[in-house]
């Protein structure tokens, strides 16, 4: 397994067609807790994952995971979406963890990773998170992670039956080495 950043216990890699099985088992035992926070249902079918693999064919997203470092178990699954390159050099992330890895640190671990990644091997200057405010344990990670609130956008989002309200946090490579 080709690792992009290793941490203590969790490493960071590029997500592939491989991985559907694991994931698709994770996504149905995290169904509930996902509803809430993600945009769109679990992806289940072969077809569907598929699909989503396809979005990072381009230049505008790249799929990463967070895996255990000894066993490769996924514990986490991060996406850099809506790359701008230019004089912006950012990016937007969206995050999950799963039933039964949360509560671990693994995500702060994997963030952090990612972040050094992006910034480093990804060229990036910046990268934005928005999350719901009753999301209270992702506010509490991006925050640990060194990202620092910017911002309220009201109705940003349609999640779960509705458009809701999220913050907008963000780290700069600055915000990284000072």
């Amino acid at each position: 397994m080709i690792y992009l950043a290793e941490g203590p216990r969790v490493a960071v890699r590029y997500l592939s067609l491989q991985d559907f099985e694991e994931l698709s088992a994770l996504h149905e035992r995290s169904k509930e807790l996902l509803a809430r926070w993600m945009p769109g249902p679990p992806i289940i079918t072969y077809q569907e994952f598929e699909a989503y693999l396809a979005r990072f064919d381009g230049p505008l997203n790249e799929g990463f995971l967070i895996c255990l470092r000894d066993t490769g178990a996924i514990v986490g699954r991060v996406n850099v979406n809506n790359i701008v390159r230019g004089t912006h050099q950012s990016a937007t992330i969206g995050y999950s963890a799963y039933t039964g890895t949360t509560g671990h640190g693994y995500l702060t671990e994997g963030l952090g990773l990612l972040v050094g990644h992006a910034f480093n091997e990804m060229g990036l200057h910046r990268l934005e998170a928005n999350i719901q405010p009753s999301n209270i344990a992702s506010l509490r990670l991006i925050e640990r992670v060194g990202f620092q609130r910017e911002g309220f956008s009201p109705k940003f989002q349609f999640i779960d039956g509705a458009w809701r309200d999220h913050e907008r946090w963000a780290i700069t490579v600055e915000m990284t080495t000072a």
